[in-house]
């Protein structure tokens, strides 16, 4: 079984994968001699075309913080149905205060999204979308809100096959 995993992971490390830098957060803590910095970083992995992973990495320095999210990130993938260059229907997740709302948009609306949400949406290849974004902003919340919107969504192929029916006639029967 750790062999299948090591397969996973390797395969994992193979995919041609974007990362995009959501957010920086540095920390201060006092000690008797002074003041020690250091820094959070949080990260999105995705090849553009339906494969998305987040990371956060702790360092005393930034490069190191960035490089830590990255392989986090690429350990936490998971497949994402995107249909058309959009999102197959309307979702809405919850992580803790943060709550985000994505709507499928008509192919030239392009990405309608602020912040996390932008960078999410853009990794796993989605290019026709609306977001919003409600309760807390915080970069962290809304990178897993939006991954688990994302990670929620149906795939209209294996909804055609259950129903019966065509891929067409899901959307517009």
């Amino acid at each position: 079984m750790l062999r299948m995993i090591d397969n996973r992971v390797k395969s994992a490390f193979d995919l041609e994968l974007k990362e995009r830098l959501v957010a920086i957060n540095r920390v201060t803590k006092v000690t008797k001699g002074g003041r020690t910095f250091s820094f959070a970083a949080i990260v999105v992995v995705g090849n553009e075309d339906g494969i998305i992973g987040w990371g956060l990495g702790k360092a005393a320095e930034v490069t190191t913080a960035i490089a830590k999210a990255i392989d986090t990130a690429k350990k936490n993938l998971i497949k994402v149905s995107v249909y058309r260059g959009t999102i197959p229907h309307e979702q809405s997740a919850k992580f803790g205060g943060a709550e985000v709302l994505i709507k499928p948009a008509s192919h030239g609306t392009g990405v309608k999204a602020g912040g996390a949400m932008r960078a999410v949406l853009e990794s796993v290849g989605v290019t026709d979308v609306l977001a919003k974004s409600k309760g807390s902003s915080n970069p962290h919340n809304l990178v897993k809100a939006t991954i688990m919107a994302l990670s929620e969504l149906r795939n209209p192929f294996m909804v055609a096959q259950n129903r019966g029916i065509s891929v067409e006639r899901v959307f517009h029967g």
